[in-house]
This record gives structure tokens, C-alpha cells and sequence, in this order.
């Protein structure tokens, strides 16, 4: 169950990029949208859909290591949280991109993808 987890969290992180990216898509000919290209807010609001992909893509990683390896609580507290960190880092930037004061909380995101890339790394032969 383990490995399926992350690689269902994995491709839907992939799915939500896709379809954060297209929402993006329909909008970044304005030069002004989001207070223009080199602005705070645009910058949030792409690193939010790259996030997407990018755990996405560690949570896949995560699953295929997890199948080779032995059932372990520490392998499945990695597994939450990454998915954690797959589903709160870009909804922070999101949130951030729309009110800074929510930049306060990138330690949720940062520190659960952190956590669980050491479990898996603890949970290794």
C-alpha cells in the first residue's frame, strides 16, 4: 500500500501542475497580471505550479524506493510526509502570492519534504 500511495500522490502532484500550468497559460500574455513578470506575486505563483511537478515527481521517486525496501514505520511516516509537503508547498505559495503574511508558514512544506526524504534515507539497507 506504501509505494501505491506516493505514486498516486505523485502523478496527481503531476495532474495539479498541469492544470495549474494551463490556468497560468491563460493569462501570461498580460504583461501587468500579477503585478508583471518580476513581480513577487507572479514569481509565487509559478514556483507554486513548478512545486507541483517537482514533489510530484519526489513523491514517484519516493514510491518506487519504498517498494524495494521492507515495511517500516519510519518508511511510513516518510510517506505522509512527503505527501505533505506535496499538497502544502504549493498551496503556500499560492497563498503567499496572494498575502505575504502566509510566507510564515513555508516551514510546514519545507520541513515535512525535509523529514521525509531523511526517513527514507534512514529506512535504506
Amino acid at each position: 500500500m506504501l509505494p501505491s500511495f506516493n505514486l498516486f500522490a505523485g502523478w496527481v502532484g503531476f495532474l495539479a501542475g498541469a492544470v495549474t500550468g494551463a490556468l497560468i497559460g491563460l493569462f501570461f500574455h498580460k504583461d501587468g497580471w500579477l503585478g508583471g513578470y518580476d513581480s513577487f506575486s507572479r514569481r509565487l505563483v509559478r514556483l507554486g505550479h513548478i512545486a507541483c511537478f517537482g514533489l510530484g515527481f519526489i513523491n514517484i521517486l519516493f514510491g518506487l524506493t519504498a517498494a524495494s525496501l521492507p515495511a517500516s514505520s519510519t518508511l511510513q511516516l516518510g510517506s505522509v510526509l512527503l505527501a505533505v509537503g506535496m499538497v502544502t508547498m504549493p498551496l503556500n505559495c499560492f497563498l503567499t502570492a496572494w498575502k505575504k503574511p502566509f510566507r510564515h508558514l513555508f516551514f510546514i512544506p519545507a520541513g515535512s519534504t525535509l523529514f521525509g526524504i531523511v526517513c527514507l534515507l534512514i529506512s535504506l539497507p
